[in-house]
C-alpha cells in the first residue's frame, strides 16, 4: 500500500466524459455549477473537434473530456449522454439555484440523505447525470 498524498493538490480519479460539443458543453459545466477550464486542446484543422479538456472543481479534482467520434479508438467512439458523475459540494442549495438558472434539468431536487448529506441531481443538455452533495465519502 502506498502512503496517501495531500489530495487537496494531487487528484489521483477523473473522470473521462465524452461530448457531442464540448465547447458547448464546458461553457455549460462553468456557468451551471462552476467548473474552472483549465486545458482545451482542438484539432488543428478542425477546432471544433476537441482532442482533450480538463475543467478542475474549486474544491479538488475536475473532469476530462473529448468530442464524440474524434476517432476510431475505443475513446474516440464512446455514445455520449450516458453518464453519471457525483461531485462534493459546499453549498448544495446555493448550487442547485445556479444549475436550475442555467438550464439544468432537475432529475432529483434537493433533499437531506440518510447518511448525513444534502443535495441534488440534474441533467445536463447532452443527457448526462450530475449528483452533487455534502458527502465526502467514508
Amino acid at each position: 500500500m502506498t502512503n496517501q498524498t495531500d489530495i487537496s493538490t494531487r487528484t489521483a480519479v477523473w473522470p473521462a466524459l465524452t461530448f457531442r460539443d464540448g465547447r458547448a458543453m464546458a461553457n455549460f459545466l462553468v456557468e451551471a455549477f462552476g467548473f474552472e477550464q483549465t486545458a482545451m486542446y482542438t484539432r488543428e484543422d478542425d477546432p471544433t473537434i476537441i482532442e482533450h479538456a480538463e475543467l478542475r472543481w474549486p474544491l479538488g479534482g475536475g473532469i476530462m473530456f473529448g468530442t464524440a467520434c474524434k476517432d476510431a479508438s475505443e475513446f474516440g467512439q464512446r455514445v455520449p449522454g450516458n453518464d453519471s458523475t457525483y461531485v462534493v459540494c459546499d453549498d448544495p442549495d446555493a448550487l442547485f439555484s445556479r444549475a436550475t438558472a442555467a438550464g439544468a434539468e432537475v432529475v432529483r431536487g434537493l433533499r437531506d440523505e440518510d447518511y448525513g448529506s444534502r443535495g441534488f441531481t440534474v441533467r445536463d443538455p447532452e443527457g448526462n447525470l450530475w449528483s452533487f452533495g455534502t458527502y465526502w465519502g467514508a
